[in-house]
């Protein structure tokens, strides 16, 4: 059997144990068995995305660390995907190299956050990829391993393993694979990729640097304002707490339709979400967040999100059970931003 490697060069192996136990060995996995990037199956990915090998799809902007086609393609197949797959893989690449991302501090900081992907448009479907039962959960093979290749290509080809740049007090299972697409066909809204300047007919993918999420559960009522005061705590809980420049919702179909029949937009869910998550300075420090006299008195009363618009609202999940989340970003949302890319 022979395997390609991650810098172009081709090492000679028996059997597929003897590449698994090399690549581990080396240290270019995340911990899983992986498929061996055998020259023609990294060759099927950059001719099913219309790529040549040496195209640079960016450089990690701290290290200068470049990312070809070719060193995407290889951690695509290792992690599993199919050749359809690596469009949106190679968009992925494109929007975490991106500064304002700030890819180094992601990976390097101890507050262990995770790469969330979010796709829309057409490619979500012509893929496989699951807005439904589970979503974050196993038993999609789009799913699993887009967002695998995502966590491969920031381990071999920043240099970002486990222990040695990244250094996560904790981390959390996000860090394996983490990869959703919106529930487009449920939702009453505008998909997130309008919000972020596409168009519907458009495929994007949306990458945010993400800490665990928290979920939100009410069952009990109908009335948005009674649904939507019950993320206030799971607002409060995340990240920095107060004034956080970007926050994550992910809202089930139970709640959105509750929300629909209401007739409310997402942008008065937005906004109530921001009015309802704020309390004084005193309550603030008695949940333990440091907050310093310059900021104000102890009365003055401050918001979970600095603004409505600091909060992206993203409609995914089965539609059964009244289980939504609040998914709170690296740094308070301010020290990385979201990026969309177009899928080209």
């Amino acid at each position: 059997m022979t395997s390609a490697n991650l810098v172009s060069d081709r090492i000679e192996f028996e059997g597929w144990n003897e590449v698994v136990d090399a690549y581990m060995e080396r240290g270019w996995t995340d911990g899983l068995p992986i498929v061996p990037p055998t020259p023609d199956l990294v060759s099927a990915c950059l001719d099913a995305a219309g790529r040549m090998p040496s195209d640079i799809l960016g450089a990690e902007p701290t290290k200068g660390r470049v990312i070809t086609a070719e060193k995407a393609a290889v951690n695509a197949v290792m992690a599993g995907c199919r050749p359809e797959y690596f469009r949106i893989v190679a968009a992925a690449v494109e929007a975490m190299c991106e500064p304002q991302f700030n890819l180094h501090a992601v990976t390097a900081s101890t507050q262990g956050s995770a790469v969330l992907a979010v796709v829309n448009g057409p490619i979500a479907e012509q893929v496989g990829l699951n807005s439904g039962v589970s979503v974050f959960g196993p038993g999609h093979r789009a799913n699993a391993t887009i967002g695998r290749a995502i966590r491969l290509i920031i381990i071999n080809a920043t240099g970002s393993q486990s222990g040695e740049i990244d250094k996560a007090t904790l981390g959390h299972p996000g860090k394996y694979s983490w990869c959703m697409a919106e529930a487009e066909g449920v939702s009453p809204w505008d998909p997130l990729q309008t919000d972020r300047g596409y168009s519907a007919q458009d495929s994007a993918i949306s990458l945010f640097a993400a800490l665990s999420p928290i979920q939100v559960d009410n069952h009990a009522f109908q009335k948005p304002e009674e649904i939507l005061v019950s993320f206030r705590d799971a607002l409060f809980a995340g990240g920095a707490g107060w004034g956080q420049g970007e926050i994550v919702v992910v809202l089930c179909p139970e709640h959105v339709g509750n929300l629909e029949r209401a007739g409310w937009s997402k942008r008065q869910v937005k906004e109530f979400l921001h009015q309802t998550a704020q309390r004084s300075i005193s309550d603030w420090r008695a949940g333990g967040r440091l907050i310093r006299d310059s900021v104000g008195e102890a009365n003055d009363r401050l918001h979970s999100a600095a603004s409505a618009d600091a909060i992206t609202v993203v409609v995914a999940g089965g539609l059964a059970g009244a289980f939504s989340c609040v998914i709170p970003l690296w740094s308070g949302g301010t020290g990385s931003r979201s990026v969309t890319k177009m899928i080209e």
